[in-house]
């Protein structure tokens, strides 16, 4: 079989998002950091994801990057491309969902794509266009206060609209209920009209599953990580992909145990109170970042006492939004996040290469920063630790054992994560 699908991320967290569901729905999924500079062997892979950071970096420099994974994927033969963003929708007005997912169309002279970012299985849904979190609209989720991309509208037809000159529109959970031909023919109503964009309507796995059968032949569809857990049987259902077990095997796991988290979503709060209740961890301050190297020194002295223990051990920089702002106000957003991320990074590459082996990251910035520090350029996906977040592995240069490592989107895990994670890798 050829490679089926070709995936554009938007962050390192939530190509990881995705590329679990796929695997959870019996795709070999493989994920590469940034488009690769050399052939890959992608015999037995069913799906690649192109990991980027594309989320929050200039808008030009978001599409051309984008343009260039595109490219990529369909040299590999790709069947269909996905291009994956947030279950938050994260952006701007300037971008980064909007120009991005209309520079795709254009080079793939497709005349219409979908936008579906729900994950019901993570209480993300959208009914009416809206978008919720849990019970509660996005815009009073505590995505409010997100310190690169605030959302403070809900209203995710309004919110695309100010991102593109092309027109917005929805598929409402009316026509979805009724069935795929129903929800096909709206599609090609709203195309006769001129609508580029649908937003679609989500609250459930019958919906996702619904979606997936009405957008499998779409050369562009572009969402969060809930359809990539239908879409697979509808590869199937075309002949396209085979059934294959445990998609998801990785060899055993060996090494410390160690947490980074410079997310600061209300779910990775809630995690590090949990963790610190029975565990070790070291607070990072941007302030004290910025004026030296010492407290990076002092971090990592406190990680190497403990994990001489064996037990996991946690460096963060997770803060709530008051302080969060209190730093930016005195450093600057840029330069704050800047410092947090630099300050991991470095962190991540002195005690992997101390005999870490197992590592947990929380927030898409942070991981990003912290899977470039590393060299990393392919990751294997493995089994589910929670909706949207799977242990993976990689080789590192000089490494006999693979490195085991969860990149954990902030908003995503129960509130025992950080414990239970390393419990379930084996």
């Amino acid at each position: 079989m050829s490679l089926v699908l070709g995936v554009i991320s938007d962050d390192f967290t939530g190509a990881t998002d995705l590329a679990n569901n796929l695997v959870r729905a019996g795709m070999r999924t493989l994920q590469v950091i940034g488009i690769p500079k050399t052939d890959l062997t992608l015999e037995n892979i069913d799906a690649v994801v192109v990991a980027l950071k594309s989320r929050s970096c200039p808008m030009s420099e978001g599409v051309n990057i984008s343009l260039a994974a595109l490219e990529w994927l369909q040299d590999q033969g790709a069947r269909q491309i996905y291009f994956k963003y947030c279950s938050t929708f994260d952006s701007t007005d300037a971008g980064n969902i909007g120009p991005v997912a209309d520079a795709l169309l254009e080079r793939l002279e497709a005349k219409q794509t979908v936008m579906v970012p729900a994950f019901p299985a993570n209480n993300r849904t959208v009914y009416q266009g809206h978008l919720f979190v849990g019970d509660r609209l996005l815009n009073d989720s505590g995505m409010e206060n997100h310190p690169l991309n605030p959302m403070r509208d809900a209203d995710l037809v309004r919110t695309l609209s100010r991102q593109t000159d092309h027109s917005v529109g929805l598929l409402a959970r009316s026509e979805l209920s009724a069935g795929v031909q129903t929800s096909w023919d709206h599609l090609e109503r709203l195309a006769t009209q001129g609508v580029r964009h649908v937003i679609c309507d989500t609250l459930d796995e019958t919906d996702l599953a619904t979606l997936a059968a009405v957008v499998v032949k779409l050369p562009l569809v572009t969402g969060g990580s809930g359809l990539g857990q239908a879409l697979p049987a509808e590869y199937r259902r075309l002949g396209w992909l085979d059934i294959v077990d445990q998609a998801g095997r990785l060899e055993p796991a060996s090494g410390g145990a160690l947490v980074l988290s410079g997310s600061c979503s209300r779910a990775t709060l809630m995690q590090i109170k949990h963790f610190l209740a029975s565990h070790g961890g070291f607070a990072l301050d941007p302030l004290a970042l910025a004026k030296d190297e010492t407290h990076i020194g002092h971090a990592l002295d406190f990680a190497r006492q403990r994990l001489s223990s064996k037990a996991p051990v946690l460096i963060y920089a997770s803060a709530t939004p008051d302080k969060v702002r209190q730093a930016q106000d005195q450093l600057g957003a840029a330069v704050a996040g800047e410092c947090i991320e630099q300050a991991l990074a470095i962190i991540a590459s002195e005690l992997v290469a101390d005999g870490v082996g197992r590592l947990l990251v929380a927030g898409g910035e942070t991981s990003g920063a912290v899977v470039s520090a590393l060299g990393i350029c392919e990751l294997r996906i493995g089994d589910q630790i929670d909706p949207g977040v799977p242990w993976t592995q990689a080789y590192l240069v000089g490494k006999p054992a693979p490195l085991s490592l969860a990149l954990k989107s902030g908003n995503f895990g129960g509130v025992d994560f950080f414990s239970r994670a390393f419990e379930v890798l084996l």
